[in-house]
């Protein structure tokens, strides 16, 4: 029998521990490499926060799998089983830039369901923190379910990239959303946006590309509040790899789908 309030409990206390390690590093030199782009960033803090992780996890829950964004965990062929997604650092550039707009975020699934779901605002001490069936809290206060917002009141987060020419969307299609909303923003950071979807202080947020480590802890969070997550062809997301992300309260996700965006 999994005892879920203890693996609560420690990715709770880990993640604290993680957010303090990366406070006190913020008047150290940096060594930052870049990966796929010259825009795709890594630093020696995101590299260590990862290994914190799996080294706790490997030692306390030995028969779980932990899937890293800086690939120092498992192989992951499968959700079978008890999987960790953790991202050390989401939001690289900007910690590396601003030193904030930047979050931890650490789920932990079960045969591919979601069962806990952690984003960490460091620099805020903020905490957005999810179990399955028991809903969302930010810090100890718990979060209200979404409620309906009028599409031309709501505020939508969307990257510039995907309404200007780039190679895996036509701009032409999302322009007509961003005239129609109240407003857009950017933030740098998945997983602060998808909690700022949950807390209701944007209405949506859409991307073309996300990794599991972006998007797992926020599909926990969503689903306790009552929101809805999909690809932009309106499927589930997939943990074995990328995909683009639409996330909103209910009403706008379908005026989304309706008006702007139509199902293959």
């Amino acid at each position: 029998m999994t005892n879920w309030d203890e693996i609560d409990r420690y990715a709770k206390q880990w993640i604290k521990e993680a957010g303090e390690r990366i406070r006190n590093s913020f008047k150290m030199e940096l060594i930052i490499e870049t990966k796929s782009n010259p825009d795709d960033l890594v630093t020696n803090i995101d590299k260590e926060t990862e290994q914190f992780f799996i080294e706790n996890i490997a030692k306390t829950f030995p028969g779980h799998q932990i899937l890293g964004e800086e690939g120092f965990g498992d192989s992951i062929q499968s959700m079978k089983g008890i999987t960790w997604i953790i991202d050390p650092i989401d939001g690289t550039m900007n910690f590396i830039h601003q030193q904030r707009n930047f979050a931890i975020s650490v789920a932990v699934y079960e045969e591919g369901v979601g069962q806990i779901g952690l984003i960490y605002d460091v620099v805020h001490d903020e905490l957005y923190h999810a179990r399955k069936g028991q809903g969302a809290y930010l810090n100890s206060t718990e979060i209200k379910p979404l409620e309906e917002v009028p599409l031309e009141r709501a505020i939508i987060a969307i990257n510039a990239t995907w309404i200007t020419e780039n190679k895996r969307i036509d701009p032409k299609l999302l322009i007509p959303l961003v005239n129609a909303v109240r407003g857009t923003r950017s933030y740098g950071s998945a997983a602060l946006e998808m909690a700022y979807v949950v807390t209701g202080r944007v209405d949506a947020y859409i991307t073309m590309r996300l990794s599991p480590w972006d998007f797992a802890a926020g599909i926990v969070l969503i689903n306790e509040v009552g929101g809805v997550i999909t690809t932009l062809e309106g499927e589930p997301l997939n943990f074995l790899t990328e995909n683009s992300v639409v996330v909103a309260n209910a009403n706008i996700h379908n005026e989304i789908f309706t008006k702007f965006i139509k199902r293959k």
